[in-house]
């Protein structure tokens, strides 16, 4: 059972909110939303090139002029709880969605401790600042969306992936984290009675992105004539899902809270659900290169006689990675009417324009 929220006139406080999918869902609420408040909060971390970052801001910037809402950024990390608490005191958001953390794969394996902090310290303290939210008989949190990752499922061998399979084995800290997130957020709404739901979400790109994410990080090299690396030997299937996708899930999910509900032994049923976002059409590495290489030569960010064969190498699987993502989003569809629908066609068309325009 889900209970239905109007976002208008509500506030609402995005965390990664100059992240890749912060920046682009903050965008879709200014275009939509009459009335309501957007606080973002984001610690501007360098992972993604801080430039990427500032574009996406001024993008808000303008977006912003031209809307009803209030909106405003917030320089502040979530792993520091005394800056959570003050904006939870202040603004008292209505929603949540929490979107910072340190992403990547690989980056996790020499660099643990940013995880931790902002992963699993950081969403602590949100979880913490939600919990708060209802003392003295305050209405509080009315819904925490948070992001999870495809990355929970490791290894397993059973596609496509359901939110029904263990995922109990994962393969790299970063995954260990989001599979925590999942655990803790549950004991939070068993104990607390949070409204909250996780999203699963399956390799996302599009215009902006994420510069470590494969498109984006092949890109920049092929225009400086380096050659790629094709891991697995190209034997990598993956489920992308354009960022406009990704979107138009979180904002359905967020009018959408697990009801709450109480058991046959007077306790909170917990209001808690994690569902999959994913392309749910996997697509082969070597086709989704190639597909990339046309679109890059169709936007002119490379000449039509470019060599790709000459740029590129099959080399192993790397540690912490996984030779296949596949979603099964059927409950998504189920509970909300939605799947992703968008090819790689045309996102890799959008973000091959979109470089075109940025950098060349």
């Amino acid at each position: 059972m889900k209970k239905t929220i109007d976002l208008n006139g509500k506030t609402i406080l995005i965390t990664g909110g100059a992240g890749f999918i912060g920046s682009n869902l903050i965008l879709r609420l200014l275009g939509k939303m009459n009335a309501g408040t957007i606080i973002n909060l984001d610690n501007m971390t360098d992972y993604t090139p801080l430039d990427i970052k500032e574009w996406r801001l001024r993008k808000i910037d303008e977006a912003a002029a031209n809307s009803p809402v209030s909106y405003m950024f917030i320089r502040e990390s979530i792993a520091d709880k005394e800056a959570v608490n003050r904006i939870f005191a202040k603004w008292k958001p209505s929603l949540v969605v929490n979107l910072a953390a340190q992403a990547g794969v690989r980056y996790c394996i020499d660099h643990p401790d940013v995880y931790i902090e902002s992963n699993i310290i950081g969403f602590y303290n949100i979880l913490e600042a939600c919990r708060h939210s209802y003392d003295n008989g305050e209405t509080g949190v009315e819904h925490l969306v948070y992001a999870s990752s495809s990355s929970v499922y490791g290894g397993n061998k059973k596609v496509p992936f359901s939110t029904d399979d263990k995922v109990d084995h994962p393969v790299s800290l970063y995954a260990a984290t989001k599979k925590s997130n999942e655990l803790i957020a549950h004991a939070y709404s068993k104990l607390y009675n949070i409204p909250s739901t996780g999203l699963r979400f399956f390799t996302v790109y599009g215009p902006g992105g994420r510069s470590d994410m494969f498109y984006f990080s092949a890109t920049n090299t092929l225009i400086r004539g380096g050659t790629i690396k094709i891991f697995n030997y190209g034997n990598c299937i993956r489920d992308f899902t354009y960022v406009d996708d990704i979107v138009t899930g979180v904002e359905l999910v967020m009018r959408g809270a697990p009801e709450r509900q109480t058991g046959a032994d007077g306790l909170p049923v917990p209001p808690y659900a994690v569902y999959n976002i994913g392309g749910g059409s996997p697509e082969n590495l070597l086709d989704y290169v190639r597909t990339l290489q046309e679109e890059l030569v169709s936007a002119g960010v490379l000449p039509a006689d470019y060599n790709f064969e000459s740029h590129r190498e099959l080399v192993p699987m790397q540690p912490g990675d996984v030779p296949v993502t596949y979603a099964d989003s059927s409950q998504l569809e189920a509970d909300y009417g939605f799947r992703p629908q968008i090819g790689i066609r045309e996102g890799l068309r959008n973000f091959a324009r979109w470089y075109k325009d940025y950098y060349c």
